[in-house]
Order: structure tokens, then C-alpha cells, then sequence
């Protein structure tokens, strides 16, 4: 039986070319999977071509975010919900770290403050 591929092939094949910018070039690229027409079976098929990779992550704020390495180092799939567990975003990141896992400098900024209060405490007799 053939194999049908609807619209997964020609994304696996930009997916491949975004690949190799982002290793020749440094180029990120994002995929915005909602806008695809994806035909039956054709974002599962996807979904299971690329498969799992050694890292995953989930994100509790404004919803859930799930974010997965794909069986292909550098490609990323990204998908987040509402509060209300609606899927809002399926996207495929190919980037070497997706800039949800980056720490944000307002956060980096305010846990140095907390980091620096919390030794002082500990300085001044508190328990660490």
C-alpha cells in the first residue's frame, strides 16, 4: 500500500532546508503549524516522522506548553494551550534551543536580587 503523504512532505522538506540555515547560517526558523491545511492523518504522520528525542520540557503559565526535541537535534516541536485546554500554537521550532526555555533578563535581573538577599540573610545567622 502506498503512502501518502498530503502536506507532511513538503514540510519535512522545508524543515530540511531550515536545518541546514540554521547550521550554515545560524538561522532560526518557525514553523506556525496551525496555518497548515493538514489533511487526515497528515499531522500525526508528521508528528511521527520526527519523532522524540532525548529532551522534552513542560511550562505551567497561561496554560500549559509542551516543548519537545524531535528525534533530529536542532528541530523542535512546540505546542501550547489555553487555561481553557485549548491547543492555540502547534509550531516547529528549528533553532538550537527554543526561546521558551531561555531564561528572560527581567527573571535573570530579579533572582540575582533574590539570590544576593538570600545570602545576606544567610550571612547574618539565618538558616540557608
Amino acid at each position: 500500500m502506498e503512502r501518502r503523504f498530503g502536506n507532511t512532505l513538503p514540510l519535512l522538506h522545508e524543515i530540511s532546508h531550515a536545518l541546514h540555515r540554521l547550521q550554515v547560517e545560524g538561522t532560526v526558523t518557525t514553523l506556525d503549524l496551525n496555518a497548515v491545511p493538514f489533511g487526515p492523518g497528515d499531522e500525526r504522520q508528521l508528528v511521527d516522522f520526527l519523532g522524540r528525542g532525548e529532551v522534552s520540557a513542560k511550562l505551567e503559565a497561561m496554560g500549559d506548553s509542551h516543548i519537545r526535541e524531535s528525534r533530529y537535534s536542532g528541530v523542535w516541536i512546540v505546542e501550547h494551550w489555553n487555561t481553557s485546554g485549548e491547543r492555540v500554537a502547534f509550531q516547529i521550532e528549528i533553532t538550537k534551543l527554543p526561546a521558551l526555555l531561555e531564561a528572560q533578563q527581567e527573571d535573570i535581573a530579579e533572582s540575582l536580587l533574590m539570590l544576593q538577599a538570600a545570602l545576606e540573610n544567610a550571612r547574618n545567622g539565618a538558616s540557608v
